[in-house]
């Protein structure tokens, strides 16, 4: 089953009646430190956060009376919103099937748009294959998260716009999981300007259209929306055919993206969205020297769970917070006198606690682990350095 440009722009009618027209922004920070023009497709801006409203109501709309006793499907969490919302808009039942774990925000969405949500399986291939067979048990119609020529069709319609945005598009780097919407992009993009460069990025974890190895049971990664483990029999071929190259990015390098774009582009993307950027972040892929590089921030669903060790990670990185591991006396006062040498250094105290195992403590000794805010790497030094020349046992123990 193939798409084509025409499948594309008939969408276009059915999307724009729901989805948003999404910015494009302009990226002073990658432009000037990478190079190059460089600019967001602000997907994460979209209606239920991410770029899968395209296709899902592109899908609902094409069903007409074959949507029989309603939709379901078997999702990560972005699918699973936007066919919930696109069921309530056409009104017509929903059930949807994600992995035990989901992002308990992408469920709670889900079902604030009328869907009966069930988590089952290990992974995403367990949850479509639930779906698939509730929709037979019962009469509904199954609604793929990817592989599904409407569903591509919808995706599409980002291309579009991209061709509507930017006279100058030169590459358009995009996160790539099932294929749809890359698939979707590159023909929308390339049917009209075939000299358009398009570059899938895909998690390292999980990297089946990069010839990565594919593990069986859950796959851990800050990417969950694009952990994919194998091509959709529609989606492959469309990616062989239309996308020019594909690369793979680590989990270090998708959590620095996701930073920046909070701290810089103020821009709240998932890991799964955020994933071109960790592209360009890490050198797998150029920016290019002429033209407009669009990259696609096509999710912004994240599990606020993740944010704070993604921030205590950059800070530490960044040299804001100082972790230390001491000895100090175990009598009345000895902690009040290790803290106030950090303190009287410039330090804001973040947590303390103490540590009796683990240490060669002698019988008066006890340990502690504390962190404090600092202004940088030099401040943590003279901090570190102070206090040994107060006579304390202090290592800086880098968590």
């Amino acid at each position: 089953m193939s798409v084509d440009e025409g499948q594309i722009e008939a969408a276009r009618a059915v999307v724009a009646s729901v989805a948003k027209h999404t910015p494009v922004i302009t990226s002073l920070t990658l432009s000037e430190d990478i190079g190059g023009t460089v600019v967001l497709k602000a997907e994460n801006l979209q209606r239920t956060g991410s770029f899968k409203i395209r296709g899902a109501m592109n899908k609902v709309a094409t069903l007409g009376a074959h949507a029989g006793r309603g939709v379901t499907t078997g999702s990560a969490g972005n699918h699973a919103q936007a066919l919930a919302f696109a069921a309530e808009h056409f009104g017509v039942p929903c059930r949807i099937f994600v992995p035990v774990g989901a992002p308990i925000t992408k469920i709670e969405a889900s079902r604030r748009h009328g869907a009966i949500v069930t988590e089952t399986g290990a992974d995403l291939k367990a949850a479509v294959a639930a779906a698939q067979e509730h929709a037979t048990a019962n009469g509904m119609a199954f609604c793929s998260p990817f592989d599904d020529p409407a569903v591509v069709a919808g995706q599409g319609t980002l291309g579009l716009e991209l061709l509507d945005d930017l006279d100058d598009l030169s590459t358009v780097i995009v996160p790539l999981g099932g294929g749809g919407l890359i698939s979707g992009v590159a023909i929308a993009v390339k049917s009209a300007r075939p000299d358009v460069r398009v570059i899938g990025v895909q998690a390292a974890v999980c990297a089946p259209y990069a010839g990565g190895a594919v593990a069986e049971g859950p796959v851990l990664t800050l990417a969950d929306g694009i952990a994919v483990k194998y091509p959709g029999h529609v989606t492959a071929p469309l990616v062989e055919r239309w996308v020019d190259a594909i690369v793979t990015v680590d989990e270090d390098s998708i959590a620095d993206a996701m930073v920046l774009l909070m701290e810089r582009a103020k821009l709240y993307a998932e890991g799964a969205g955020a994933v071109g950027v960790a592209a360009l972040l890490s050198g797998v892929v150029a920016p290019d020297e002429v033209g407009t590089t669009c990259v696609v921030i096509s999710g912004g669903n994240v599990d606020l769970g993740v944010v704070p060790s993604l921030i205590r990670r950059h800070e530490n990185q960044a040299g804001r917070r100082l972790s230390v591991v001491a000895r100090i006396d175990d009598r009345p006062g000895g902690l009040a006198k290790l803290l106030t040498v950090f303190a009287d250094g410039g330090a804001d105290l973040i947590e303390v606690e103490h540590i009796r195992e683990g240490l060669d403590l002698h019988v008066r000794e006890t340990g502690i682990h504390a962190t404090f805010e600092v202004r940088g790497s030099e401040q943590a030094q003279r901090l570190l350095a102070s206090a040994r020349d107060a006579g304390y046992d202090v290592i800086e123990s880098g968590i």
